[in-house]
């Protein structure tokens, strides 16, 4: 008969348990690695969930890093298989749906806290320059976003006649247009800023209104339209 693998709560003490600590004191007072432990439950030969929890912060850099992973990084990893390599994709895209939701029920300007990590959530843990649009309507209520290119490490080909024709097809009134830097910098370029007006003024002949213009770089968010670039 198979050797069970070592569960949380085989191999710790009641009280060093996270799912026991997460139900006693709440979930803000776990760690990164106990949060995880407690969503993989089980970890290897050797290896209990918290301290997989630990290796994979360890090997992806953090939580960024380890969301940003893709399937088969995931899998790549003693102690996850197909199915916690799953579950850890399904909490970032909730986590990212939830935010999505928000923007959804009301006034987009009203809530640009919401915008921006929403914008970081879709964007932050990608390791390519990619860029995004939100289409909204005229009560800047997001009709829907869509990655608009992925390009290299630094550049991505973002062309506004594409992103004409997108707010066209979804009907909308106003435009948010976000883009990461892998490199780790918010700050805008001369590029960004050439683009962003460009972007602007493609839009305008159309009736459409560019809002804002959001990087995002690691945890950091840069907004050009509070920078005056708008």
């Amino acid at each position: 008969m198979p050797t069970a693998l070592p569960t949380l709560q085989a191999s710790l003490p009641p009280e060093e348990r996270p799912r026991e600590r997460l139900l006693r004191h709440g979930p803000t007072v776990l760690t990164d690695a106990e949060l995880l432990a407690v969503l993989l439950r089980t970890g290897t030969h050797g290896c209990n969930a918290l301290e997989l929890g630990r290796r994979l912060l360890a090997r992806f850099g953090g939580l960024r890093g380890l969301f940003g992973a893709s399937r088969d990084e995931l899998r790549g990893m003693p102690g996850l298989g197909e199915v916690k390599a799953a579950q850890l994709q399904a909490i970032l895209e909730l986590a990212r749906r939830e935010l999505a939701e928000e923007i959804h029920r009301g006034d987009a300007l009203s809530r640009p806290d919401h915008v921006r990590r929403y914008c970081a959530a879709t964007l932050a843990h990608r390791r390519i320059e990619c860029c995004m649009a939100l289409y909204l309507d005229a009560r800047n209520c997001l009709i829907t976003s869509e990655i608009l290119s992925q390009g290299t490490l630094s550049q991505a080909t973002i062309y506004p006649r594409e992103i004409v024709r997108a707010a066209l097809r979804h009907h909308a009134a106003s435009v948010i247009l976000a883009h990461n830097h892998p490199s780790g910098n918010a700050e805008p370029s001369q590029a960004d800023e050439h683009l962003t007006r460009h972007v602007r003024a493609a839009l305008a002949l159309v009736d459409v209104r560019l809002l804002d213009h959001i990087i995002v770089a690691g945890g950091q968010t840069t907004s050009l339209a509070e920078r005056g670039v708008m």
